[in-house]
């Protein structure tokens, strides 16, 4: 039995983590022995365990930005010297025939499988535009250590290819995908009290959460009785951003209108209950909410930016906003509300071009195809 060495950067449940499962799961399906390296246990290990997978813990420095500036850099450096030794010889002990490191953000791994002879392929879940040159290159420099790429969005591509241009030709897009709540949509419906927007994402600005609370308020303010559930947590150190939240929701035209629910799983209850589902990213590679929106059988109003593109096309499956703006944000959601029959036609339309385009079963295939092109090339 072939083995694949799959090395990722924390054991959250988040959408690059709970999409590594489904990837595990088609490698498992395809009979190969799946190890997969974490660095820190967490809630990610029993997920992985039911896909099949061997999981080991191996504390492996993981790139953030606040890591790109000099004493960041220098403490990098010194993590990586401690940790490499091991990584190789985990590797030399597996004898892999692919190592598959998943996202930008554990790039030691790339290096360590260079350095003990197995082929690499890297999973590019990012697309951080806008960063200096200088940075761009360093955050993806390394991806050139590995034989292929697999970027979930054409968006991530283009980021990637633009800071390293020499990945063009080795770098091909896999759309994740996205399983379904393995029932029929809920109808929606109209209950008593405010009708329900929600958001199922981290509290971040990135994520514009910030604009969906000031897009309910515009929409309070002209009259509509909605309330918003925010499904998230912060990352660790971003508190202020939720008190931030926490601090607006409780002025006066706000006050008890917006539902704090923490961190959600899984989100078909949440997503059942809304009438609209936001998306309000200001980035997004690539944006599982918004498949699992249009499964839930719900319409989705998402920013026009990067993946969410590759998802949603305006007008038919779902709206488009600009990002950041809570007032178009506020007007598309108001278009949904007064028109339930555009509102019941974008929601249909969204159910069969999630089936179509972003299925679990598509998707293993393609990330077993790639795996398998890898060992290939090496014998």
């Amino acid at each position: 039995m072939s083995t694949v060495l799959v090395a990722h950067p924390s054991a959250d449940l988040y959408g690059s983590d709970l999409q590594l499962v489904e990837s595990v799961a088609g490698l498992v399906e395809a009979g190969r022995r799946v190890v997969v390296t974490l660095p820190a246990p967490g809630p990610l290990v029993a997920r992985l365990a039911a896909a099949g997978a061997e999981v080991t813990v191996l504390p492996v420095p993981v790139l953030r930005k606040a890591l790109l500036r000099p004493r960041g850099l220098l403490a990098l450096a010194g993590g990586s010297l401690r940790a490499l030794p091991a990584m190789v010889a985990l590797l030399r002990d597996l004898r892999p025939g692919a190592v598959y490191v998943n996202t930008v953000t554990v790039p030691l791994w790339l290096v360590a499988a260079r350095l003990a002879g197995r082929p690499a392929l890297c999973h590019v879940h990012e697309a951080e535009d806008g960063l200096p040159r200088p940075v761009a290159l360093l955050l993806n420099a390394p991806v050139l250590l590995a034989r292929s790429v697999v970027a979930n969005s054409g968006a991530a591509r283009d980021v990637l290819v633009r800071a390293v241009p020499a990945l063009r030709r080795r770098t091909r897009v896999v759309h994740n995908g996205v399983a379904g709540p393995g029932r029929e949509p809920a109808p929606a419906g109209r209950g008593t009290g405010p009708r329900r927007l929600v958001l199922v994402g981290r509290l971040s600005e990135r994520k514009g959460t910030d604009v969906a609370v000031e897009a309910l308020a515009l929409l309070r303010a002209r009259g509509h009785d909605v309330e918003l559930e925010l499904c998230g947590a912060v990352f660790p150190g971003y508190e202020w951003f939720e008190e931030r939240l926490r601090q607006r929701a409780a002025r006066p035209d706000l006050a008890g209108a917006v539902v704090f629910s923490g961190y959600t799983d899984p989100t078909w209850p949440a997503l059942e209950h809304a009438e609209v589902v936001l998306v309000p990213s200001r980035a997004e590679p690539f944006g599982n909410t918004a498949v699992e929106a249009q499964l839930a059988g719900r319409p989705v109003v998402a920013s026009a930016v990067q993946g969410l593109q590759e998802i949603v096309t305006s007008g038919e499956d779902g709206l488009l906003v600009p990002p950041g703006d809570a007032a178009a944000l506020a007007d598309a959601v108001a278009s949904l509300l007064d028109d339930p029959a555009l509102a019941a036609r974008l929601a249909a339309a969204g159910v069969e071009s999630a089936v179509r385009r972003f299925s679990p079963a598509r998707y293993r295939a393609d990330v077993v195809a790639a795996v398998d092109a890898v060992r290939a090339e090496r014998r």
